[in-house]
């Protein structure tokens, strides 16, 4: 018999589809995880708030409030991680195309041992001891422990795996990144696709612009990226 405390990861499934999400919640509960449930999109919100997840299970085909939406105002205050589940291929590619900052994407039929591998990774990387030591690169500063950059002072509002993939490319500055490796540094045990990896770094990117770093990344054609210094 699992115990569960205050300490036990707790994950919100947002999906419409009640059988499915019991379906989750059952699997989920079973590897010890607790669980809250939200049938639409308002909802949704609500216990993101309220219950502060670890981590957000966030189906798109939602009522009121699609995925889409609560997945942009989730990261407008917060960088909990989210996997997205979809049905469709479209979808995926919207998510893809707006860069909203998902971390991980699972795609319906899904199986729930596979979804609760993806949990079981991406909190993984949220537990994860980096290394100690601030990163820095002219103005931009990175603190791994706690899990910080900033520029000049200003916090950089990153997701995890956006974090994730700064980190590793100032730690090993002028080094050129495949997209592979990148992939298994933002989203290890995945099965997501190597233009995930370009997703995340437009959206950081357009962050990095917005701070004063517009050419803190470089495109390599036909390679990868890296981040260049003089």
């Amino acid at each position: 018999m699992n115990i569960v405390s205050n300490a036990t990861p707790l994950i919100l499934i947002v999906e419409d589809e009640p059988h499915i999400a019991q379906v989750l919640e059952g699997y989920l509960k079973r590897d010890g995880y607790r669980t809250e449930v939200a049938l639409d999109g308002e909802r949704a919100l609500e216990l993101h708030r309220a219950a502060k997840p670890d981590l957000v299970l966030l189906d798109v085909q939602l009522p009121k409030l699609d995925g889409l939406e609560v997945l942009k105002r989730i990261r407008a205050v917060a960088s909990t991680p989210v996997i997205m589940v979809t049905a469709m291929a479209e979808d995926l590619d919207k998510l893809l195309g707006l860069r909203l900052g998902a971390d991980d994407y699972v795609v319906k039929p899904f199986s729930p041992l596979e979804v609760v591998a993806r949990v079981r990774a991406v909190l993984r990387r949220t537990a994860q001891q980096p290394v100690v030591t601030v990163v820095r690169v002219g103005e931009l500063e990175i603190d791994p422990v706690g899990m910080v950059a900033s520029v000049g002072g200003s916090r950089l509002d990153l997701t995890l795996t956006e974090f994730k993939l700064l980190e590793t490319l100032c730690r090993h500055t002028n080094r050129t990144f495949t997209r592979t490796e990148l992939l298994e540094v933002a989203v290890p045990d995945s099965e997501a696709l190597e233009r995930v990896v370009d997703a995340h770094l437009a959206n950081l990117r357009k962050k990095l612009e917005r701070s004063g770093l517009p050419n803190l990344l470089e495109t390599v054609r036909g390679v990868g990226y890296r981040v260049w210094v003089n």
